[in-house]
């Protein structure tokens, strides 16, 4: 069955889009925080383990920045840096024991340590060794499968992990299979391939989320919803236009910063200096410098207004790669 727009059932001795699961298989989880590799992969992360493949999960950040949690459990108002290290190692552990509920091991494990709510920083900050980093991790372990988050989540941390992740493979003449995951928010397109499991392989799933307590404390209903809704796998898909997907309100542009990343680096500007065309519908076409020649490209628009909302309004989008320069 092809990846169509509608859903493509992933049976474990069988898997339409994907390579057979087997002793062969290498499955790579990148999670931006702990509790994503068992809210997206739970049930893959069971099945390629059940057919003896290998998995790694590659951790981001330690989801230390996630304070109102902390603050109803601990009963404090005052967040200090330490408080917010001994929150990072409580749900590291909880990210160890609920490993096990997945038949994983400890040393399945892999931990970045960068900073929770700050992916976006470590990608667009001057002469940045996140990428690379994030590359020589990749190579560790060599897979032929990644599992990532989708360009569309909203969340700040999973956009720019999937970038990362994207520059860090675009070098490589053959790379690895991609299947991205949405965690937060809407897929803008229809395809992708729906992940079914026992019911033993879903009961051990659910057993793995109880073990991130610290989240299911104030979000135990979103998580479980989350979490037994199907695994669903979306395909990364070449892309032909140009034009950005964002016309912003006049009135907010002056508050407005627009970034672009490739292989050769990052540059970013607010909205009125940013190097953009003006087309006859009212898009806007990015023009990059010649310094940034590399491929491929994503773009970011973010607002510099302080804001409680997380979550990103317009995020990032990838370009193709016969963007033209200016």
């Amino acid at each position: 069955m092809a990846l169509t727009g509608t859903a493509a059932s992933i049976r474990p001795a069988a898997a339409p889009g994907l390579p057979v699961f087997s002793t062969q298989t290498r499955l790579l989880v990148v999670a931006p925080h702990p509790d994503d590799e068992t809210i997206a992969t739970g049930l893959l992360i069971q099945q390629v383990r059940a057919a003896g493949g290998k998995v790694r999960i590659l951790l981001l950040t330690a989801g230390d920045n996630n304070p109102w949690p902390q603050r109803w459990l601990e009963q404090r108002v005052w967040i200090r840096d330490a408080d917010r290290r001994r929150w990072g190692d409580r749900r590291r552990e909880e990210m160890r024991h609920a490993m096990q509920k997945l038949d994983l091991p400890a040393s399945a494990l892999e931990c970045m340590g960068w900073p929770d709510m700050g992916l976006n920083a470590c990608l667009l900050q001057p002469e940045s060794m996140a990428v690379s980093l994030l590359a020589a991790a990749i190579d560790r372990f060599g897979p032929n499968l990644i599992a990532l988050p989708s360009i569309a989540d909203g969340h700040p941390d999973h956009g720019a992990a999937h970038v990362l992740v994207r520059l860090a493979l675009a070098s490589r003449s053959a790379a690895p299979q991609l299947l991205t995951y949405l965690v937060h928010g809407q897929a803008g397109h229809a395809g992708f391939i729906e992940l079914e499991g026992s019911r033993r392989q879903v009961v051990k799933k659910q057993a793995a989320l109880a073990e991130h307590a610290s989240q299911m404390a104030l979000s135990g209903r979103r998580m479980r919803r989350l979490a037994m809704r199907a695994e669903r796998y979306f395909a990364v898909r070449a892309v032909s236009s140009v034009v950005l997907p964002w016309q912003p309100p006049v009135l907010l542009r002056p508050w407005l910063r627009l970034s672009l990343v490739s292989s050769a680096g990052a540059q970013s500007w607010s909205w009125h200096k940013a190097p953009l065309r003006d087309l006859a519908d009212g898009g806007y076409q990015l023009s990059p410098t010649g310094g940034m020649a590399g491929r491929p490209w994503f773009a970011r628009l973010a607002t510099t207004l302080p804001s409680p909302w997380i979550f990103d309004h317009w995020g990032w989008c990838e370009l193709p790669g016969d963007l033209p320069l200016s």
